[in-house]
């Protein structure tokens, strides 16, 4: 043994490569059952002889190091349980270090390794360090080593890893995780306490899904940065392979269902091509580079704390019979001045204003009452503004830093001539209805303000207009008591003379406005909604033709109509220009040979589908309201061997989770799948599990394709694609019905793939590797990927249908972003949890910290399904 050490620490200083050294030395040794340890040189474990130094830290061989108690251990709900032959298990101790603390990797010629990339987390010891048992092939554990001696592991959520070392599960360990598994589950599953039938194991087939398929892309072209009720126990051998589970069923009906169900993308936030730094570490540059691209990448994760996208939120006042009508008068201008790709508005409740994270999605909050701002909410106001938030007052009360609103009756509801002074010191003078207050400052205050300013063309040059910051943080305000929302109309003057000063300045009002909103870092780049158009019939295999069209010939009215409840669908041999298309009846042509379309290729689409049933009848659509309810007189009458999607270029009514509005700019794939589940299955008990399918099967779609495997494209629970842990990507957004004994799923996704803005998009994050790789992989187009996605998808139904969540979950795990991820429960003074992994209906699980693992929900909030998580009571 001492021989063959000291033959490989020579080999190591005088011969190959450290990686191959690692490698030929694990792979050597490991049938020994010694321990590898790659730590600082200062913690090499006593008696442990040294293999390789390198920069301080030592990979070293010593004696077997084991496990053999695991109570305090919490189990990533990945069961079996079972160590595979050729894998390594081993330790990674990790500190955590905050935001401003944690730094890059050191240059090397390498790029950075991502831990989770490399290996299957199994157990989690939070504490310090915090611990974590994860198993991998030799070839992993050795690049991970290597990773760590070069400081190039990274590890999430500001995790820094310090030590890792190969361990042995002795017998009796692996036993308990089986039983501490079965034991979670058990108390999990109490209903329906019939067992299940064994049935014969199947093959993984999980290794292959997408690796195996053809690298059908098709020709690509050079792509631009711009742009369910019941509670019957499921029939026997429905459920896992050779296991007893007891499973609850989960309908439509269900509340827990539909929290999941009706999540989706909510919105994206905001970063230009200019915030979005560069994606892999670049090892090439200067160590000034370096510092640049630090404080670019904390910069971005001030701008950008959750991903989402900008939200300008409406404070309107609070009462409800008033708050509707002003939340749409102000909504109506602001729309009209920025870009509404890039910005979704809502209305903020008091309600939600006091008690939802909705400071940490609001790039502008809107005030526009008069009324008295009560002084919790006031307080929550200010907080926003110390944090960097920005707000706009419109003829509202709220004022602070010495500021205070002054009645003048004599300007109440009057024309006024304003100058407004701009950024650049221009001037721009106005007729103005006044809401006849102004602003004073307090006697001995004198405040700094901000070159915005605005003020009545008389003896007082009374102030109107006020740009106030706030802070250190960059918060700040432009307060105004004019009426820059309300268009000129005779229901806000009465005169005609008044009438004709506010239209002719009407204008200006908007040069005002915009001056205002690019200030306070709005894009007000007007992109006018596009025109619907017709949608097109198309067969993704020929042989589905002739059948498709007999079906239809039986279930259209003599004037070739379907209708459902939310639209009309008109059958048409071809479209003239004088057929009308609103957003309740749409034309479908039925002509393929006439179809034709930059955006969507049907040959590209049809060679990448390798499905059985799912999405091999499209209907498309250039523009069109919202590809979910495209399908909705059509998905219970057609036959499910005709899986039906809907696709589109653009939606201009997008829907997301609850009242959400769903960003549908060119450049994102945004379909509507159907799927139909028995209710008496294995998905069909755990439907809340169909949306964490499909944003899997987005992640893989990209990830299978040969040397697209390291491109970082993550999931986050329970419904979104993420850019690493740090950007939004895409979602999804989930409708089910339950008729008889099938569930009728409407899957809903977009995700982002040649269109950079308001976001990133994959494309983006191509492009980005072949600088860091010297690579040359193509860009992605949309149909490619939506078939891809539609082909993975089908497999991991499958899977999940022969084997239950255990099919799956190993992938979704190696994709997630939340591995040891510190969530509070309650808001931000709630306890602190860690996240372990999802529970049998696909709920988070976290453990606490006296080691108890609970299953936590959403408590409904609109903005971040990670935040105010909550325990739901027993019932």
């Amino acid at each position: 043994m001492l021989i063959t050490l000291c033959y490989l620490y020579l080999w190591a200083r005088w011969g190959r490569r450290p990686a191959a050294l690692v490698r030929a030395t694990v792979q050597r040794l490991r049938a020994s059952r010694c321990s590898f340890t790659f730590c600082g040189a200062a913690a090499r474990p006593q008696g442990a002889r040294v293999c390789l130094s390198r920069g301080g830290r030592v990979f070293c061989v010593g004696e077997s190091q084991s496990i053999d108690d695991l109570n305090k251990w919490a189990l990533f709900l990945v069961s079996p349980f079972i160590l595979e032959a050729e894998h390594i298990a081993f330790v990674t101790e990790s500190i955590w270090v905050q935001g401003e603390s944690l730094q890059r990797p050191a240059s090397s010629s390498e790029t950075i390794v991502k831990w989770s990339d490399c290996c299957l987390p199994l157990a989690c010891r939070p504490g310090d360090p915090y611990q974590l048992i994860a198993e991998a092939s030799v070839d992993d554990f050795s690049k991970l080593g290597v990773a760590f001696m070069e400081d190039r592991l990274q590890m999430a959520d500001g995790l820094v890893p310090q030590k890792i070392v190969s361990v042995h599960l002795q017998d009796c360990t692996l036993k308990a995780l089986e039983d501490q598994a079965s034991n979670k589950q058990a108390q999990a599953l109490q209903q329906n306490p019939e067992p299940s039938a064994e049935s014969k194991p199947e093959p993984d087939v999980m290794e292959c899904i997408g690796r195996d398929d053809p690298e059908v892309l098709g020709a690509q072209p050079t792509l631009g940065t711009g742009d369910a009720s019941g509670s019957e126990p499921a029939g026997e051998g429905d459920r896992g392979v050779g296991s007893v589970k007891h499973c609850p069923l989960h309908l439509s009906s269900c509340h827990e269902c539909l929290e999941l169900e009706n999540s989706t993308i909510e919105s994206v936030k905001f970063a230009s091509a200019e915030n979005i730094p560069d994606l892999p570490y670049d090892h090439s540059g200067s160590l000034e580079d370096v510092a640049d691209d630090i404080r670019l990448e904390r910069e971005w994760r001030r701008v950008n704390i959750t991903g989402k996208a900008p939200n300008i939120l409406f404070y309107v006042g609070s009462a409800p019979q008033k708050s509707l009508g002003r939340f749409q008068e102000v909504r109506s201008v602001l729309a009209d001045c920025v870009d509404t790709d890039s910005y979704t508005l809502y209305h903020l409740s008091r309600e939600s204003a006091l008690r939802d994270p909705w400071s940490d999605n609001c790039l502008l909050l809107v005030i526009a009452t008069q009324e008295a701002i009560p002084e919790d909410l006031s307080q929550k106001f200010m907080a926003y503004l110390s944090q960097g938030g920005k707000v706009l007052g419109l003829c509202s009360s709220f004022t602070f830093a010495g500021f205070r609103v002054t009645s003048k009756s004599v300007l109440e509801e009057t024309v006024q001539n304003l100058v407004f002074s701009k950024a650049d010191q221009t001037q721009v003078k106005l007729s103005v209805l006044s809401s006849g207050y102004v602003y004073e400052e307090s006697p001995g205050e004198r405040r700094t303000l901000g070159k915005l300013q605005g003020h009545l063309e008389n003896g007082n040059k009374d102030r109107l207009i006020v740009q106030v910051p706030f802070g250190t943080r960059g918060g700040e305000a432009v307060l105004c008591q004019v009426h820059l929302e309300l268009p000129p109309s005779s229901s806000v003057v009465q005169a005609q003379e008044d009438f004709d000063l506010l239209k002719s300045s009407n204008i200006r009002r908007y040069e005002v406005l915009r001056e205002i909103l690019t200030t306070l870092g709005l894009n007000c780049d007007i992109k006018h909604v596009p025109a619907l158009t017709p949608l097109y019939l198309l067969p993704a295999t020929e042989e589905i033709w002739d059948p498709l069209m007999r079906w239809l010939g039986k279930h259209v009215d003599p004037e070739g109509v379907i209708k459902s409840s939310k639209l009309s669908l008109k059958f048409l041999s071809s479209y003239t220009s004088e057929i009308e298309i609103n957003p309740s009846a749409l034309p479908v042509v039925t002509d393929v040979e006439a179809f034709s379309s930059e955006n969507f290729n049907l040959d590209i689409y049809r060679q990448n589908l390798q499905t059985k049933r799912l999405g091999k009848v499209i209907l498309f659509a250039e523009v069109t309201p919202t590809t979910m309810n495209l399908l909705d007189g059509l998905m219970f009458e057609i036959p499910q061997e005709m899986g039906l999607i809907a696709i589109a270029v653009r939606q201009t009514q997008g829907k997301g989770r609850g009242a959400n509005a769903w960003l549908s700019p060119m450049g994102c794939a945004l379909s509507t799948l159907l799927v139909s589940i028995p209710l008496r299955s294995q998905l069909g008990q755990r439907i809340p599990f169909v949306q964490h399918l499909m944003s899997l099967a987005v992640v893989e779609a990209v990830r299978s394709i040969a040397e697209y495997q390291d491109i970082n494209l993550r999931v986050k629970w329970p419904n979104d694609i993420y850019y690493s842990d740090l950007m939004k990507l895409g979602g999804v957004l989930v409708n089910s019905t339950l008729l008889g004994e099938t569930f009728y799923i409407l899957i809903g996704c977009g995700f982002n793939v040649s269109n950079s803005n308001p976001t990133i998009c994959i494309n983006d994050l191509i492009t980005e590797y072949n600088k860091q790789h010297r690579a040359e992989l193509k860009p992605l187009r949309t149909d490619s990927l939506i078939a891809r996605t539609v082909t993975v998808l089908e497999k991991l139904i499958d899977t999940f249908q022969d084997k239950g969540p255990d099919g799956v979950l190993p992938l979704y795990y190696k994709y997630w972003v939340h591995s040891g991820q510190r969530v509070r429960l309650g808001g931000l003074e709630g306890p602190e949890v860690w996240i372990v992994g999802l529970d049998d209906s696909g709920f988070l699980q976290v453990q606490e910290e006296d080691g108890e693992v609970v299953t936590v929900h959403p408590d409904g909030n609109s903005f971040d399904m990670l935040r105010n998580l909550i325990i739901p009571k027993q019932q």
